[in-house]
């Protein structure tokens, strides 16, 4: 057959392949349906999150802050290895065992121990400072480690919500610095490592399966530092000491941890790290509601100021996801994502 009769059939051909329009609607309304259903799993890990202080108060009542930290890994250990044999999880591919490990050391080791020293002479609200910095270093972190770039107004909406929360916890705890302090300063550090180590592996694998991995990874220093630290502390069980253990491991470290990383992979680390900006005005309230903690009248203000803060870094990267949301997706069409 010439060119002449082939040549209508195959200009028709990529006709023949392309998507009806129905189908391209239903493409054109996945991203922003997706958006909003991570901007929903972050802002579920931050209402977790925001426990952890007041409930590590409640478990100190109880455990020694070695026992506890060591008892909280553990049992969420336990828990996240029986959930992953149930559902027969493969292992994960060599290359990603250097992430799990700095997931573990920051979010399942590293913070929990700063944090719970840091409680032993601060009160639960003054530790929320290290929240209100925990976005802004996430955030610097994951332009270091995965290449996002967020744009001039992000960065400025960022440093604002922080210096808001900065100094309305400053105010909170007159401005003094103790070993309290340092031990928060260090634990925002390993944390925003985890945070964004985390959150680049769950774009590779479920989320529930990175903080899964990395619990499993500390079992056995969980275990060994359990008996020690049993032997070494003394016990005095009470209903707000078990409670707070339970949530601590189950609430904070597991379903918190599982919906933020997928809450991650799903509208990025900038944009999830700055829901956490509404973080400490949320511990402030259950550290009222829970601990009985005296709350400062400039707690409204603050979370006036906090929440447009964070109103606008999620129009700004709204608006840069709408740019570029095509053709980062036609570029990793290939990837695996989360399920």
């Amino acid at each position: 057959m010439s060119d002449l009769h082939r040549r209508p059939a195959e200009r028709a051909a990529p006709a023949a392949d392309a998507a009806p329009p129905e189908a391209s609607a239903r493409f054109a309304t996945a991203a922003p349906a997706t958006a909003r259903g991570g901007v929903v799993l972050a802002a579920l890990g931050v209402v977790a999150f925001s426990l952890t202080f007041p409930s590590t108060a409640w478990g100190l009542e109880s455990f020694g802050p070695w026992s506890l930290v060591a008892l909280r890994s553990m049992l969420a250990a336990l828990i996240a290895g029986t959930m992953m044999l149930a559902a027969r999880v493969p292992p994960p591919a060599r290359r990603h065992w250097g992430g799990l490990a700095v997931v573990a050391g920051g979010v399942v080791v590293g913070f929990p121990l700063l944090t719970t020293l840091a409680l032993q002479t601060s009160t639960s609200s003054h530790a929320a400072v290290v929240v209100g910095l925990l976005p802004l270093t996430t955030a610097v972190l994951s332009s270091l480690r995965t290449g996002e770039r967020p744009s001039r107004t992000f960065w400025i909406a960022a440093l604002a919500g922080a210096a808001v929360v900065i100094a309305f916890t400053v105010q909170q705890s007159g401005g003094a610095v103790s070993s309290g302090d340092l031990y928060l300063f260090g634990a925002l550090l390993v944390c925003a490592a985890g945070y964004t180590e985390g959150g680049r592996l769950a774009r590779v694998m479920p989320g529930w399966q990175v903080i899964g991995w990395a619990l499993i990874l500390c079992l056995p220093l969980a275990v060994a530092g359990s008996a020690v630290a049993l032997r070494l502390e003394p016990v005095h069980l009470t209903a707000h000491g078990v409670l707070g253990l339970v949530w601590v491991a189950a609430g904070s470290t597991l379903f918190g941890l599982y919906v933020w990383y997928r809450g991650m992979a799903e509208i990025g680390v900038p944009r999830a790290s700055q829901l956490q900006l509404a973080q400490p005005l949320l511990t402030l309230a259950w550290s009222f509601l829970l601990l009985g903690e005296e709350v400062s009248a400039a707690a409204p203000a603050a979370a006036v100021a906090v929440l447009v803060c964070i109103a606008a870094t999620q129009r700004t990267a709204r608006r840069r996801g709408a740019r570029g949301g095509v053709s980062a997706r036609t570029r990793g069409a290939g990837a695996e994502g989360p399920p």
